[in-house]
């Protein structure tokens, strides 16, 4: 209010203040939901001695994603006397904050697909080895995408072009390495973060596509055909 939103109403600001606040009674809801099961299960003795590792390391995960939280935001309330610019949290915070939800999701996700689902007895071949390592760099490319996203949204990277594919009218801004040393506009420049985050999404749709196609020469089973065709679908959508 004080820097930025001088004309902002008391009505306006419970609107935000309960995204906030809704969005904190949802985590912490979260974290029960998993916890208090995962307790209960572990004290009637339903877990396996490899079980109970991965059941401790995602709660230690759930934790570790609420303080993430909580020191993000932090750094949005702090005072900044010698800086002009709106309040925002770090965008580093904010990356943080996302990856960890990421690993948090995709681990939940595998561990319960792994209980749920008997795995597929295939025979290792060459192909097959091929498409599994593809499999997982396509991840680590979608992984770093999203990541590249939080500092789009941390520094308001989004507003500074429109236009695509071009960036205003050039392929490549001027203001591309605007900032001293060179590294610190990979995390700290909008136009660069904006430019790796369309080159990444752009990548990762290609990495997407070429997966799907080189899975169709190889024999799967249902499931992973499944699997693969819905992740073409779903990077099209997005």
């Amino acid at each position: 209010f004080n820097s930025l939103n001088h004309d902002m109403t008391l009505t306006e600001f419970k609107f935000i203040w309960y995204m906030e606040y809704s969005h904190r009674m949802w985590g912490r809801l979260v974290g029960l939901a998993y916890i208090l099961p995962a307790a209960y299960f572990w004290r009637k003795g339903w877990l396996s001695r490899p079980m109970k590792g991965c059941v401790l390391a995602l709660c230690g995960l759930v934790c570790f994603q609420g303080l993430l939280g909580w020191y993000m935001v932090k750094s949005g309330l702090e005072e900044k006397p010698d800086t002009h610019d709106i309040p925002r949290v770090s965008q580093y915070r904010l990356a943080a904050h996302l990856g960890s939800a990421l690993v948090l999701y995709s681990a939940s996700l595998w561990m319960g697909l792994s209980l749920l689902l008997p795995r597929h007895q295939l025979t290792g071949t060459h192909q097959l080895l091929r498409l599994r390592q593809f499999a997982h760099g396509t991840t680590a490319l979608i992984f770093l995408t999203a990541l590249s996203g939080a500092f789009v949204a941390g520094l308001d990277a989004g507003l500074v072009y429109n236009s695509f594919p071009k960036m205003g009218e050039r392929w490549i801004p001027d203001d591309l390495l605007a900032f001293s040393p060179v590294l610190r506009n990979i995390f700290e420049n909008p136009t660069t973060v904006q430019f790796d985050h369309r080159i990444l999404g752009i990548a990762s749709f290609t990495a997407v596509t070429a997966l799907y196609l080189f899975s169709r020469r190889i024999p799967l089973p249902r499931r992973t055909r499944m699997a693969v065709t819905s992740l073409l679908a779903v990077a099209c959508v997005q």
